[in-house]
């Protein structure tokens, strides 16, 4: 095949080119590189089947050549990122989902939609299914992410039903592994750095609220199982395993040997109490759950940020 991939030098869109590189795709990356990082094109390179543009998909995209997916994960997906660049996170989910739709239909493509556990807001349905509509404050400071992803939803769906446009939707929920952008400010990635720098690590609130950890490999898998199914609408793609922030902090310094003392902040506004995925409809459709162990994932994570934490200081 051949794809486009938004967001390519993040996070989640390196992993996913570098799996379908290594299985032979072509694909062609689209970055601002506005929160993206250089490393992960860097890695990419290394593939002569791989391309890049940088481009603001803000914008129409001008792609030469056929297109078989478009993979939007472009956005800000970190609370500090977004909400340092709030019109830029609107309408990278507004806009920028519109061009790439168009796109997609121009090309005879199919669209895959990343989109995100926050459109669940502060849930009170737990866990969540894909049938709750969530608990969204509309303007509060989270909005612009939760309510930009929830309209690239229902304007990814609105293409699906005037035009017929095959697509996909991953619901995301929180996922951590190497090549994350250590200074994202995330709760793995903060934790993480902080504990092998000897600082204090952070606890918004008391600790007690809940997230769920999601390996970066298996959620990739979860996203190219969920190509091979005719399926248009959304999937919750995530681990149902549970962790209050403050044992997920305690771990942390049990794996990296820190001494670093957990101080606690006060909790942001919004911030959502619970969080974990009902992945019933994952294993029935898709045959797919989370295979890596949160202690194992976070390993792997630990290791390679001992390297990258080394490379920034020196």
């Amino acid at each position: 095949m051949r794809v486009l991939i938004t967001g390519v030098a993040g996070f989640l869109g390196s992993h996913l080119a570098e799996r379908l590189l290594m299985e032979g795709h072509e694909v062609l990356g689209v970055d601002d590189l506005s929160t993206g990082q250089q490393r992960n094109l860097k890695r990419l390179g290394r593939y002569s089947r791989f391309s890049f543009l940088r481009a603001d998909v803000r914008q129409p995209l001008e792609v030469e050549g056929p297109l078989d997916w478009v993979f939007h994960l472009a956005s800000p997906a970190s609370p500090p990122r977004y909400l340092k660049l709030p019109l830029e996170t609107l309408l990278v989910n507004a806009e920028g989902t519109r061009h790439l739709l168009d796109l997609s239909l121009a090309k005879g493509a199919s669209f895959f939609l990343a989109s995100t556990s926050e459109v669940y807001g502060d849930p009170l349905v737990h866990p969540q299914p894909e049938t709750y509509w969530g608990n969204v404050n509309p303007i509060g400071p989270r909005s612009i992410y939760d309510e930009g992803k929830r309209y690239a939803e229902a304007l990814t769906v609105a293409y699906y039903r005037v035009h017929g446009l095959p697509i996909r939707i991953a619901r995301i929920f929180n996922t951590y592994g190497p090549f994350m952008d250590p200074e994202d400010g995330r709760v793995v990635s903060s934790f993480i750095v902080q504990a092998l720098k000897g600082e204090p690590i952070t606890v918004y609130g008391d600790g007690s609220q809940t997230r769920s950890f999601c390996y970066v490999d298996d959620l990739v898998e979860g996203f190219l199982r969920l190509v091979e199914v005719d399926y248009p609408f959304p999937v919750n793609l995530g681990n149902p395993e549970e962790y209050r922030v403050l044992d997920l902090a305690c771990l942390v310094k049990e794996l990296t040997g820190s001494s670093s003392p957990i101080v606690f902040q006060p909790l942001p506004e919004d911030d959502p109490r619970q969080r974990r995925p009902d992945i019933t409809l994952a294993k029935q459709l898709l045959g797919w759950e989370p295979k890596v162990p949160v202690r194992e994932g976070l390993q792997r994570t630990i290791r390679w940020f001992k390297g990258a934490v080394r490379e920034a200081d020196a």
